[in-house]
């Protein structure tokens, strides 16, 4: 019998799709999926455990899964995908360990070990942190889950924690700003580059960068043929950072423009800055603009140390 030419082509057409869907699932397995072997759940959870043990992190967060999908209705289940994004987590795969953490939020956002959940989150996110000369999207997530950990559950010990790293973060954010001031700078681009270091002194007050980004805003307000703004930035550089070589330098700049400064206390001679714990607070607003030039090199924040397991043995 005759097949019609256009019964012919929608066959042709189904086996090509079939093709990259073949290909997809022989991806999968490929990657280390387990086969589907039933098994009871005691047996299961007690050989992800001595895998995670034994340090075999991936194949611990896969037997964890097993658990999840063969028991779903367990007790053990709840504990399993808990244990599952802590074991993708030492295996360096955040991506997973994210994902599971999620899942286990989702399906229980009451359980005791949620607070430890959201600190998975935050420390996969925190854990691919790069340096300043790359995109900071990851950076900002980092950011907003360690402060949806700490919005959520303040006075667990993963708050406090979790404190310690937004000040990396945002000491990290702070950096990348000052790259791109930089570089706007050495294309003599003030505007812009003034723009960067003003959003460190707006947003990131409390970090290292702070001083440097009240010379560069001196300096880009001279460039920019705004003396007056250059000489309140420098006078809370003088305020806050009087002993510094950014405040020398800023002087310096100031002094050869003929703009009016507090000479910078001598070597040796740094006071307390003004503010909390010794953290300086800015004291004087800033309202224009600015720009900025080259200089140190941004550092990178230090990375977690590693997550402990959940606290409870059970859900």
């Amino acid at each position: 019998m005759r097949i019609p030419q256009s019964r012919a082509l929608a066959v042709t057409l189904i086996a090509a799709l079939a093709l990259p869907m073949a290909g997809c699932a022989s991806g999968r397995a490929s990657k280390g999926d387990l086969p589907y072997v039933a098994r009871d759940v005691g047996t299961l959870y007690s050989t992800a455990k001595a895998r995670l043990d034994q340090g075999r992190y991936k194949e611990a967060a896969q037997l964890f899964d097993e658990v999840e999908r063969q028991h779903p209705y367990s007790i053990w289940a709840r504990r399993a995908q808990i244990m599952s994004a802590f074991s993708y987590y030492l295996a360096k795969d955040y991506t997973a360990s994210i994902s599971s953490a999620q899942r286990f939020l989702a399906v229980h956002p009451g359980n005791r070990d949620a607070p430890y959940a959201y600190y998975l989150i935050a420390l996969g996110y925190y854990e691919q942190i790069t340096d300043v000369t790359r995109d900071q999207k990851i950076t900002r997530q980092a950011l907003d889950s360690l402060g949806e950990l700490m919005r959520r559950y303040p006075n667990t010990r993963y708050a406090s924690d979790a404190r310690l790293k937004i000040d990396l973060v945002n000491d990290h954010l702070a950096g990348k700003e000052m790259e791109i001031g930089r570089f706007y700078e050495t294309r003599g681009q003030w505007l812009a580059a003034n723009g960067r270091f003003r959003t460190v002194i707006d947003k990131f007050q409390q970090t290292t960068h702070t001083p440097e980004a009240l010379m560069r805003l001196t300096e880009t307000y001279l460039a920019l043929g705004v003396p007056v703004e250059a000489e309140k930035a420098g006078a809370v550089l003088g305020r806050n950072y009087p002993g510094t070589d950014w405040y020398q330098h800023a002087y310096d700049l100031l002094k050869k423009n003929q703009v009016p400064a507090v000479p910078p206390l001598p070597a040796g001679e740094m006071v307390v800055p003004v503010g909390t714990k010794g953290t300086p607070s800015v004291m004087v607003e800033l309202d224009e603009p600015g720009s900025t030039p080259t200089g140190p090199s941004v550092r990178t924040p230090d990375k977690p140390r590693s997550a402990g397991q959940p606290s409870n043995t059970g859900s």
